[in-house]
């Protein structure tokens, strides 16, 4: 693969089609989770568009089904192909059945999909708190299931979607699912974007040695997409307006799934591992959440929080 642009020529106003081109993906395949909406669909187009066959694995088939039609007029006829695939993240029956469908290697998979702020307290059929549940473990039972096929591929890439949220809490590993403690909106979703975190770390440490690189991104402020749909606006004006939420400058769509795709495809990040990136780059560590933009936590970048976490979510499956 080649890329015309330097590193350096990355950051938080680049776009996924800034990205990507000239990357030639042909002969790849990829699975995109929530690309029915959102930086999911701009992720899977990009990855498209240099060739990729892309499996838009999605909860709703006939969205991603509209999403795919749209798609396939929009690109070039040179682009992969796009398929559908069910994939419910809180039912582990239908994440079993999309594992047990796929063949031969996988190239790349991007974790995308995700719920924030849940209002209430809801738990998935397994038991556990939905965004924890739906958020990370669908997506660590997806990519363990699917780890035979990411060795096969000589050089595969996961990409899980994290964010900025992951500041509002580390894994509580004593209470992973609000028995003891009162339900918060956001620091469950908190918890399970540190989550999201902390598996690229524990895939990174497990994985090298199949050729596997997996690591974590924040995609910025993306307000038009459906993950905003149960987010309280007068809450998060109180958060700002206390110190205790500071946003970064919104980012369109297209601006927001650059990351995604630069750790999926481009050349500029070959054999990184185990990172958590934003705006295109490494972030910075943050010493605290209060006034903080950008950056990740130490707790989520931790190699024995990501070792326990690996083991929890590994009898969890099960």
């Amino acid at each position: 693969m080649s890329v015309p642009h330097a590193p350096h020529t990355f950051g938080a106003s680049t776009t996924a089609a800034e990205v990507i081109d000239g990357v030639d993906l042909h002969g790849r395949r990829a699975v995109v989770t929530g690309a029915s909406s959102g930086i999911g669909v701009e992720t899977a187009r990009a990855l498209a568009a240099a060739g990729a066959d892309v499996t838009l694995a999605v909860r709703n088939t006939d969205a991603g089904a509209e999403v795919a039609a749209r798609l396939e007029k929009e690109l070039p006829p040179e682009s992969g192909k796009l398929t559908v695939g069910r994939l419910d993240l809180a039912d582990r029956s239908t994440v079993a059945a999309f594992v047990a469908a796929w063949q031969g290697p996988l190239h790349i998979l991007v974790n995308n999909a995700g719920v924030m702020a849940t209002p209430e307290l809801t738990r998935t059929p397994d038991g556990q708190e939905w965004q924890f549940g739906v958020n990370h473990l669908g997506h660590f039972a997806l990519a363990t299931g699917l780890h035979r096929a990411l060795a096969a591929a000589d050089g595969a890439r996961v990409v899980s979607v994290s964010s900025i949220g992951h500041l509002f809490s580390p894994v509580v590993f004593d209470d992973l699912d609000y028995r003891y403690r009162p339900y918060d909106s956001w620091t469950s979703y908190g918890q399970s974007k540190t989550a999201n975190a902390l598996f690229a770390v524990g895939a990174a440490e497990r994985w090298a040695d199949d050729g596997i690189t997996a690591n974590a991104l924040m995609p910025g402020n993306v307000g038009d997409t459906s993950l905003a749909r149960h987010m309280d606006m007068e809450q998060v004006a109180a958060f700002m307006a206390s110190g205790e939420l500071a946003l970064p400058p919104q980012k369109t769509v297209e601006q927001g799934a650059a990351t995604s795709v630069l750790l999926a495809a481009s050349p500029t990040v070959e054999g990184i591992t185990g990172r958590y990136f934003e705006d295109c780059a490494q972030a910075e560590p943050v010493a605290e959440r209060a006034g903080a933009v950008s950056g990740v936590a130490p707790y989520a970048q931790s190699p024995e929080n990501a070792a326990r976490l690996w083991t929890v979510s590994d009898a969890l499956v099960r």
